[in-house]
């Protein structure tokens, strides 16, 4: 009797001991998909056999898919990817990437009421798993995590186990592509994060960000292959192996196997790259007087009214501050995220958000006084003239409101695409763009379309949307992503002269002389070039030194007694002579886009950030 208890309890023992063998050497697999762009080529088509490949393996527990899901964010192509990812027979977690969130008709705002979230938590096995929005939002920069999902990550981590293992997911990798990569990293390296995985560059591959492994997965998109593909990932024995699959094709042999351990960052001593602000340093005269950290990204410019700075953000509010009294004063709340710039006229203050409505605002107290709705979101920034309200919208629509009662006055249903910008006020008559590579003269008592300029591209990203066109003696400038600077006679919408430099790849940032002689434009390359405005041809007068580095910023450059400004998508600020381009100041306020630049004297001026900062300048 002794020997069969014995017996059965070595049987039991091995038994145990041999499922435990038997889970250490299968782990758990899971399908990190990434890159769909839903809305380019074949893209629905790859996706779909990708979601029939992975429900067919019993072995794929559940389905991470990091981002650049559509191919310009808009609402059918979310709900197309929707469609597809909800055919799959196990879970699925979904973050958006740049192209979800830069292009976004809703202003962002369909991919969470689509999907739910911008953001993933789950725990599975003794992994947590944290995925997170990217950026940039509405504006074309480097990506940024917005400022509440930094503060949602913060929550999140606090909630982990000490030492937990952590795998944190983005769609853009770990480096200065993300403007605040660095407080990405520095969250990240206080736990036990073992993998960041992320998508964006198209391509397999593996690489090491300040010490935290990481691996980038290849696009769902075929390109030149016959079928798209993904990877499958193993988790097994501490390690992560990840495998190419080309649906109903072939599973390729291991092509990465990250061991997964803790780190033990507190004991790294390594130096890395931060953002330096050694260059305020060579300008002593620019001294910042005053600063106010928001809790939400500040989406767009924003407008002065008495001694208020009137800022909407990333979260719906309206923000009224006092810069005297250094204090918050009113504070007014939409129902959807806010990407235009505000404006004052007549003690009333008007606001499109992606709720899609107009409001009517008191300045002084942000009382509400009326409110128009619209069937779609609206990112586009008003323009006031007298009392006429005009804007574009999300539904193909520009209209004109009666500024004092809300009440519409006309629509344009022609536009193609979404419209983004302010227009433009010449004359009698109203100049937009919208993300259709079209652009638009109306009647501004009428809304009769005068005259309609087609770019002739075919790629609606190449659209001069983001562009503030500027006009000068008939002339209608413009510049685009196509990197060409166009200009049209503002009567006839004819094509005057059209010129792309091999040097100076202008984009979306445009000026104007106060004396309308010169227009200004920034190009990529990180410098400004003046040109003449009154040439037969495109005539550049002077260039200046490259301060700015790579950059996409769309913002506005603005001549002011005899400086010329301009600003960065990495925090920078500079004044320029208007005469020859020299540098007279420069000053950094911020690693992320500088929206608006506005002065309160001829020594003061604010400027505001995508990553919610206003920031008070004294400048010589």
């Amino acid at each position: 009797m002794k020997f069969s208890i014995n017996k059965k309890y070595f049987i039991f023992l091995f038994t145990v001991f041999y499922s435990f063998q038997i889970f250490a050497q299968q782990g758990f697999q899971f399908a990190h998909v990434t890159d769909t762009h839903i809305g380019s080529h074949d893209a629905d088509t790859d996706l779909r056999r990708t979601v029939l490949d992975i429900n067919s393996n019993g072995n794929i527990k559940f389905v991470i898919v990091s981002g650049d899901i559509t191919e310009f964010g808009s609402d059918d192509e979310i709900l197309l990817a929707k469609q597809i990812l909800d055919s799959l027979n196990k879970p699925y977690y979904i973050i958006p990437g740049n192209h979800d969130d830069n292009w976004s008709e809703s202003g962002t705002n369909s991919f969470k009421r689509i999907f739910g979230a911008e953001t993933f938590f789950f725990k599975y096995d003794k992994y947590y798993f944290l995925g997170n929005d990217c950026g940039p939002n509405m504006k074309m920069s480097p990506g940024q995590v917005p400022y509440n999902h930094i503060v949602w990550m913060d929550s999140v981590l606090k909630a982990i186990p000490p030492n937990a293992p952590i795998i944190f997911i983005n769609h853009y990798p770990l480096d200065s592509s993300l403007n605040n990569w660095y407080d990405v990293a520095g969250r990240l390296k206080k736990y036990n994060t073992q993998l960041y995985i992320h998508g964006h560059h198209h391509a397999n591959g593996f690489i090491n960000y300040e010490g935290i492994p990481a691996i980038k997965g290849r696009s769902n998109l075929r390109a030149k292959d016959s079928v798209g593909g993904y990877n499958i990932v193993t988790f097994r024995n501490d390690s992560a192996i990840y495998q190419t699959r080309r649906p109903g094709v072939s599973t390729a042999k291991p092509w990465a196997n990250i061991r997964l351990f803790n780190h033990n960052f507190n004991a790294d001593t390594a130096k890395y790259s931060r953002p330096s602000y050694a260059i305020n340093e060579q300008y002593p005269l620019v001294n910042e007087t005053w600063r106010y950290q928001h809790n939400a990204d500040i989406g767009n410019g924003f407008t002065l009214f008495k001694n208020f700075i009137i800022t909407p953000d990333a979260s719906g509010k309206v923000l009224a501050f006092d810069y005297l009294k250094k204090k918050l004063q009113w504070v007014f709340q939409t129902n959807g995220k806010i990407y235009s710039t505000p404006v004052v006229g007549n003690n009333k203050l008007y606001v499109t958000s992606t709720d899609g409505n107009v409001y009517g605002i008191d300045a002084a107290t942000g009382k509400l006084l009326w409110v128009f709705k619209t069937d779609k979101a609206i990112v586009a920034s008003p323009l006031l003239i007298n009392n006429d309200l005009f804007f574009g919208s999300s539904e193909g629509v520009f209209r004109c409101l009666d500024a004092v009662t809300g009440k519409l006055k006309w629509q344009y249903g022609g536009v193609k695409g979404f419209v983004k910008s302010i227009p433009v006020y010449n004359g009698g008559k109203i100049y937009f763009s919208g993300w259709g590579n079209e652009f638009y003269c109306l009647d501004a008592k009428t809304g009769r379309a005068i005259w309609i300029y087609k770019s002739g591209n075919a790629n609606r990203m190449l659209s001069a949307a983001s562009c503030l066109p500027v006009i000068t003696n008939n002339r209608l400038f413009i510049v685009a992503p196509d990197r060409f600077m166009t200009v049209l006679n503002a009567t006839t919408g004819d094509v005057i002269w059209k010129h792309k430099w091999d040097d100076d790849w202008v984009r979306e940032s445009i000026g104007i002389s106060e004396d309308g002689k010169t227009v200004y434009a920034k190009a990529m390359q990180g410098h400004l070039i003046a040109v003449d405005a009154n040439a037969d041809s495109a005539s550049i007068k002077w260039k200046t030194d490259n301060v700015f580095g790579y950059e996409l910023n769309p913002s506005v450059i603005t001549e002011r007694k005899g400086l010329v400004y301009a600003m960065s998508d990495k925090g920078v600020i500079a004044a320029f002579d208007k005469n020859n381009g020299s540098t007279k100041w420069i000053h950094k306020i911020s690693n992320t886009l500088v929206h608006d630049v506005q002065f309160i004297s001829d020594k003061k001026l604010i400027a505001t950030t995508m990553d919610g900062k206003i920031v008070m300048l004294q400048i010589p």
